[in-house]
């Protein structure tokens, strides 16, 4: 919720170079210089950056890029260079950028500006102690070991505890695996093998803490917008809500907003929590806000987290931003001293 699910930060691990000679194996299958080029239709680049094709259409001929060729059925095609500098203008977008200023720079630049530039080795050396095993997870992925990543990540979260993993081991590789995307140094697959590896230990670690009773305070209900397709900061939110002794029911990804209300009601909610990326429109998010906030009952607390900017940028009255994870716990003690409740146990 309060913790960006992938935002673009060091990679640590380099490009891998062509092996001559034979089928490619393991992390040699990461290699697009052995296969052959591929492009993609205006469509597809929609979905995978989020800008449409409106958006790409202008930017072609007010700043010149993207510069797609043509398909055999004279369709806009473009490559993955462009399809990857697009998600990079996307996250710079995202971050307050205007397309004017970033779209005609060259990636490196971009780059730059998304504070990607900086030295591997110093941005570990902020991160927590615990954050040392990152490079090998980060290896697991790339050798497309599922089960070993499933183990390694287990193991994690038996040193540090829930809270612990979620903030010093979850956050920070969300982070890396974000940007070795970004830099195409990582496939859709890839993230997706690692995005489920997390799901799996984050709700065996949910299952393993004490169930709380349908009476427990605050009932929490979490789910995300329509046009918000992504769940992992959603499952961190209420893997955080659990440890303080909330009851919590998740609605998954996407539920229509009218349908949030209603589950709100129908499970007697105290809180509707809702997870953000920067993949949906601002403007989307901001108004969707106010219109939850004016359909749920007042004493329905609604809790915004995750890394859109626009939630602390443009606040909403009634909604209560949430910028990390690690504030969610403060957040359910004061909730509930202002509503005179003891806490779990």
């Amino acid at each position: 919720m309060g913790n960006p699910e992938f935002p673009p930060v060091v990679p640590t691990t380099p490009p891998l170079s062509p092996v001559p000679g034979g089928a490619p194996t393991g992390t040699e299958m990461n290699d697009r210089n052995r296969l052959t080029p591929i492009t993609f239709s205006i469509a597809a680049v929609e979905r995978d950056t989020g800008l449409s094709k409106d958006t790409l259409r202008v930017w072609e001929r007010r700043y010149g890029f993207p510069t797609p060729g043509r398909d055999d059925l004279d369709e806009r095609a473009y490559t993955m260079d462009q399809v990857e500098k697009l998600r990079l203008i996307k996250r710079l977008l995202d971050a307050g950028h205007r397309p004017g200023r970033v779209v005609p720079l060259p990636f490196d630049e971009l780059l730059g500006l998304g504070g990607a530039g900086r030295d591997a080795s110093a941005q570990l050396a902020e991160m927590p102690a615990a954050t040392g095993d990152l490079p090998s997870y980060i290896s697991l992925i790339r050798a497309h070991d599922g089960p070993g990543l499933r183990v390694a990540l287990t193991r994690a979260l038996s040193r540090n505890g829930v809270a612990g993993f979620i903030s010093q081991v979850v956050g920070p590789l969300n982070a890396m695996v974000g940007d070795a995307w970004l830099r195409g140094q990582m496939e859709i697959f890839e993230e997706h093998l690692y995005t489920e590896m997390v799901q799996v230990v984050l709700r065996q670690a949910i299952a393993s803490l004490p169930e709380a009773t349908p009476s427990s305070a605050p009932r929490v209900l979490l789910t995300t917008f329509p046009g918000e397709p992504h769940g992992l900061g959603l499952l961190m939110a209420e893997a955080m809500f659990s440890l303080e002794g909330c009851a919590c029911t998740s609605l998954g990804v996407q539920t229509p907003l009218w349908d949030t209300v209603l589950a709100a009601s129908a499970h007697r909610s105290d809180i509707v929590a809702l997870s953000f990326t920067g993949c949906m429109n601002p403007n989307a998010v901001v108004d969707g806000l106010v219109e939850i906030r004016q359909k749920l009952p007042e004493r329905v607390r609604v809790w915004a987290g995750g890394s859109a900017p626009v939630l602390f940028r443009r606040r909403v009255d009634g909604v209560q931003p949430m910028p990390r994870l690690e504030d969610l716990p403060g957040q359910v003690r004061q909730w509930r001293q202002t509503s005179d409740l003891p806490g779990p146990g």
